[in-house]
């Protein structure tokens, strides 16, 4: 044989073992982690459910993390420097970094695997054939927000005044805007309710999505599952309070801070989850065949104290509805 046709063949080798093996070789993996948005606690999950599956940071792997904070038109620029950095590995949190690391991959690295964490649907957005066969080098974890919203909805009900419409805070520029007003729609004329939909895509916009929302303009406020919305839970719980008016937020933090009610997907668990599966393509498994997987938690808390400031009290239907009760 040749020393090219061995070098070659040699190359093709290296390129198609388990990357476990490649961690051999080289001393560690590097994982990249793109946020749509800031970290906040999230990040731990996911390194949480790497450690479970055999990897730990500064041992066998390696993190590179970029943020978006909330300013998805940075998220193409990021994902690309990423893959630049040649990483065996690109972990995308939400939907907005998922659509930013899948159009680099297909740009630049093909077969460089994606692990997603996100609350759309998968399939909607191309980028699984499949829940149980997603096909190509992408799978993950969705929670799929959207259709969480007239879940939110149930749950404020009896907060809901005849005279006063329903708003809802969603941002413009998620992706799964558009579903979730879709979604939030038909569950509102179900019950012959009216609504206003109010839009921010940064805190001066909630500051003024918030102004809008004098004391009894509106019966309740429903806070859509974006990205940035996480990154600004303690901040809304406060101006929803200033307006004195019932609101649900996507994540319990909200609650936690100050809101009356919250409800949605765990998401320190989702990104648990999404941590095993990344390991499980770190020792060598392919993403096209590992399904897709959903929450296996979802969280609904209720603030007393909120209540009580808002002159509220909470029926022992919904209390006994609540995961957790904040006294």
């Amino acid at each position: 044989m040749r020393r090219r046709e061995f070098i070659t063949l040699l190359g093709g080798a290296a390129a198609a073992w388990p990357l476990a093996a490649r961690a051999q070789r080289s001393g560690l993996l590097r994982v990249g982690l793109l946020f749509s948005s800031t970290p906040l606690q999230f990040s731990d999950p996911f390194q949480q459910g790497l450690r479970e599956a055999g990897f730990v940071d500064g041992q066998n792997v390696l993190f590179e993390r970029r943020f978006g904070r909330g300013v998805y038109e940075r998220l193409p620029a990021l994902a690309a420097e990423l893959l630049a950095l040649h990483v065996d590995l690109l972990a995308a949190f939400g939907t907005p970094a998922v659509r930013a690391a899948k159009t680099a991959s297909m740009k630049s690295a093909p077969a460089i695997p994606i692990i997603f964490a996100m609350a759309a649907d998968p399939i909607a957005e191309g980028f699984v054939e499949s829940f149980n066969r997603p096909g190509g080098n992408m799978t993950g974890v969705t929670s799929i927000s959207s259709t969480l919203a007239p879940k939110r909805l149930d749950l404020m009900r009896e907060f809901l005044r005849d005279d006063a419409p329903i708003a809802m805070l969603i941002n413009p520029h998620n992706p799964i805007s558009e579903a979730e007003r879709r979604d939030t729609e038909v569950a509102i004329r179900a019950v012959n309710e009216r609504v206003e939909f109010l839009t921010a895509s940064n805190q001066a916009e909630i500051d003024q999505a918030f102004a809008a929302i004098r004391p009894g303009r509106f019966s309740i406020v429903i806070i859509s599952g974006d990205n940035f919305y996480l990154t600004q839970m303690q901040r809304m719980a406060a101006l929803a309070a200033q307006a004195r008016v019932p609101a649900i937020g996507p994540l319990r933090e909200f609650a936690a801070e100050g809101g009356l009610l919250s409800y949605g997907a765990s998401i320190p668990e989702v990104n648990r989850q999404a941590g095993m599966l990344a390991g499980k393509v770190l020792k060598g498994a392919k993403p096209a065949e590992l399904p897709v997987q959903q929450p296996t938690k979802f969280e609904f808390v209720v603030n007393q104290k909120a209540a009580a400031a808002l002159g509220l009290t909470l029926s022992p239907t919904l209390l006994s509805l609540a995961d957790e009760v904040i006294e």
